[in-house]
């Protein structure tokens, strides 16, 4: 071991700008790498990479997102105010440095579908658009939002409508994905991505 670091939050306040970024992006661990796909009314898509969806509940199957303040145009929030609608897609190895791309700021009537090069995919009469390339997607529907006072961002809470698998290999019997098996990339911070590996299944803790 080496010699230990502590931040206090005196410290933590007077840190450089983006070190002290880095370090609070990257402190929460691995989170999974996503692309949320929106339509505005007029049927124009928006991709944009997300690091921040959880888990909310089973029944009804929730997730949520954290959302940045609306300070600035958001046009993923934008569109699915308009629409109530959107999709969530996990990142693979062979998508990464695309999906990482669609974070830079593009205009309104550019799609970061064209962009960086990703192709819609339409399921049924759900009308936000899919990532074709992504080897798991989730159709949602906009349930909430719930602000979060203490720094003006937002959960926004869906409802899973539609999951679209590419392979049955990427599903286990027990009914979990396969994260390893379906190439799902994990994130750290805002730019450093990960390929999982698996380590071991535990049963359910009893006493």
């Amino acid at each position: 071991m080496g010699k230990q670091v502590i931040f206090d939050r005196t410290a933590i306040d007077g840190l450089e700008k983006k070190y002290r970024i880095s370090l609070i992006n990257s402190i929460s661990g691995f989170k999974s790498a996503n692309l949320i796909g929106t339509s505005n009314k007029n049927g124009e898509h928006n991709l944009a990479i997300f690091n921040s969806v959880m888990h909310i509940g089973a029944n009804p199957p929730l997730l949520g997102f954290i959302l940045r303040p609306i300070t600035v145009p958001r046009h993923t929030y934008q569109n699915i105010k308009e629409t109530g609608f959107y999709t969530i897609n996990f990142v693979n190895s062979q998508t990464v440095d695309r999906a990482h791309q669609t974070g830079a700021k593009y205009e309104e009537k550019e799609s970061e579908f064209a962009e960086c090069s990703f192709m819609p995919q339409f399921y049924n009469d759900f009308t936000a658009p899919f990532v074709e390339e992504s080897h798991v997607k989730l159709g949602m529907e906009f349930k909430e939002q719930l602000p979060i006072k203490t720094n003006g961002t937002f959960l926004i809470v869906g409802e899973i409508k539609h999951i679209i698998i590419e392979d049955e290999k990427f599903i286990q019997e027990s009914g979990a994905i396969d994260l390893v098996a379906s190439d799902a990339i994990a994130v750290a911070g805002l730019d450093t991505y990960f390929s999982p590996r698996f380590l071991k299944k535990l049963p359910i803790p009893r006493r």
